[in-house]
């Protein structure tokens, strides 16, 4: 007969329980999502191998790659090698380093694939919710603001500001976009970015839109000093909407209210600064600065392939972590920051591979200095995607083949081909793909990010690549079904961890559990 081991079966038992506390979707409510992020959360403490992996995280970053699944972060380690005159494979992103990995399940309330207002709101607030609202529960209706009071739900940010943390929120997109938003907004719709788009929702009632929440924050949190820092696009939010260029505050905005935002924010706090240029940020002294906001482009930031290294009009991500790490660190009571490389996920829904990989690659470079700033000791690093895309890698390439270009196979004994291969139509292929999308349109000719989009899908048949330089920035790929923009994908994305706190992420984990995460190693219960 079979001995039990001892003590296997409580175990396993409640395992059980914990992994599968939802049976029915007819169950799920905002207090079970949370109320399972916590036991998650309980399960991976009991599981710590050691007492100094115990130690409290002071401070906090995490780091979100809109967009980058496993696939985009295989491809992109593969090109930052081979950017090197390396074959590829064998490179690793900086974050790839970091010693705890896990699986991040990242389906709404309502959605199988996911969209980032939702998966963001997950991770701000240790609850599922709805795709497109912005840290509200699943009990709203998207768009309807009558719905809206009383399902507001608190985010880190804001539990970290109550506890006289300093917060931050850096992003290459829009400030006011879904993932940085979920951070320190309440939105029942993710595109209500400013007053202007009231126009655009069923019922926007006295809803108040994502920007002017980012300014007010202070009075909407009492207690609250407001965010020390906030960097990235969407300067057209805060602005009003006047005909010309102000030099004072970087152009014009279309805010239909009248109001100057940004002004606004330096009358708010004693030693603030607004800059939306790369000269103003650098002449920013961190130490002299308590609240800095900068807003770089009308909306979204350049992609990292296109900044001028030269003579750059806008800071690098990297260089936006670093101020902010600066200014966050001077307080002793610790900090929370949220730092998002939102235009992976554009490059992707516009099939341009190599925008989304090279800022892939400078995500890795901002946890890079990150982590040469922090102290890991008491500071918990997290990089992780809010969801995935249906980007894909194929077609048995050589080893240190260009990730890319077109496929060159193997012979019968195992070395590369001299000609690329030929699918059954007698047309060479790329080794990067997606499933659905525009689709190539004309041939690439220049480095432009739209220098296809001059021509209707050709669906009788497949484009001949053969005289394409697939390597060039504005070639996009074959897509299989036509879709006006690429789609997400609904599979899991990876969590990569280091500090303290950074063993709590194990296995496969709901989304929402990166909240409880950070609120366990962060002991912000209890601070």
């Amino acid at each position: 007969m079979m001995r039990r081991k001892p003590g296997l079966l409580p175990l396993v038992s409640s395992l059980g329980l914990i992994l599968n506390p939802l049976s029915s979707s007819a169950q799920e409510t905002p207090e079970s999502w949370f109320t399972q992020g916590q036991e998650t959360v309980q399960r991976n403490l009991s599981l710590r191998a050691t007492a100094a992996s115990a130690g409290m995280a002071k401070n906090i970053i995490l780091f979100v790659g809109d967009g980058m699944g496993v696939s985009t972060v295989t491809a992109a380690r593969i090109l930052e090698g081979q950017l090197r005159g390396e074959s590829g494979e064998e490179n690793e992103l900086y974050f790839e380093t970091f010693p705890n990995v896990a699986l991040s399940k990242t389906y709404n309330t309502n959605a199988q694939v996911a969209d980032s207002a939702g998966t963001m709101s997950a991770m701000s607030t240790g609850i599922k919710t709805d795709a497109g609202v912005i840290s509200v529960n699943q009990n709203v209706r998207r768009g309807d603001c009558a719905t809206q009071e009383g399902n507001q739900v608190m985010t880190f940010l804001e539990r970290a500001e109550l506890l006289g943390m300093s917060t931050g929120v850096v992003t290459t997109a829009r400030l006011t976009h879904a993932t940085p938003a979920a951070n320190y907004a309440h939105s029942i719709d993710r595109d209500f970015e400013d007053d202007r788009d009231a126009a655009d929702l069923a019922n926007a009632g006295d809803c108040i839109d994502i920007a002017r929440q980012l300014i007010e924050f202070p009075s909407n949190l009492r207690g609250s000093n407001g965010l020390e820092v906030a960097l990235g696009g969407g300067r057209r939010s805060f602005l009003p909407r006047t005909a010309g260029i102000d030099p004072e505050t970087g152009g014009q905005g279309e805010r239909l209210d009248n109001r100057n935002l940004a002004l606004e924010w330096q009358a708010n706090y004693r030693n603030s600064a607004y800059v939306w240029n790369k000269e103003q940020f650098d002449e920013i002294d961190p130490a002299a600065t308590d609240h800095l906001l900068g807003l770089f482009e009308p909306s979204h930031m350049e992609y990292s392939l296109d900044r001028d290294a030269d003579s750059p009009e806008e800071p690098s991500l990297s260089e936006m972590t670093s101020k902010a790490i600066e200014i966050l660190g001077r307080n002793n009571n610790g900090y929370f920051l949220n730092v998002e490389a939102g235009r992976i996920d554009h490059a992707h829904h516009a099939i341009n591979p190599r925008r989304a990989l090279m800022d892939t690659i400078a995500l890795s470079d901002a946890v890079r200095t990150a982590v040469e700033m922090v102290d890991l000791n008491e500071t918990l690093i997290i990089v992780t995607a809010d969801h995935s895309h249906v980007f894909t890698i194929a077609g048995y390439p050589t080893r240190g083949n260009p990730i890319l270009g077109k496929v060159v196979g193997l012979d019968a004994s195992g070395n590369s081909r001299n000609t690329e291969a030929l699918a059954a139509d007698d047309l060479p292929y790329t080794t990067l793909g997606y499933a659905n999308g525009p689709g190539h349109h004309a041939i690439a000719d220049s480095d432009s990010a739209d220098a296809v989009y001059d021509e209707e899908v050709n669906l009788a048949g497949r484009a001949d690549l053969t005289d394409v330089d697939t390597t060039l920035a504005g070639f996009h790929p074959e897509t299989l079904v036509p879709l006006s923009s690429e789609t997400h994908g609904g599979e899991d994305v990876a969590i990569y961890a280091i500090g303290a706190g950074s063993d709590l992420i194990r296995g496969v984990m709901e989304q929402h559990v990166i909240f409880h995460v950070m609120m366990a190693a962060g002991q912000l219960d209890s601070r």
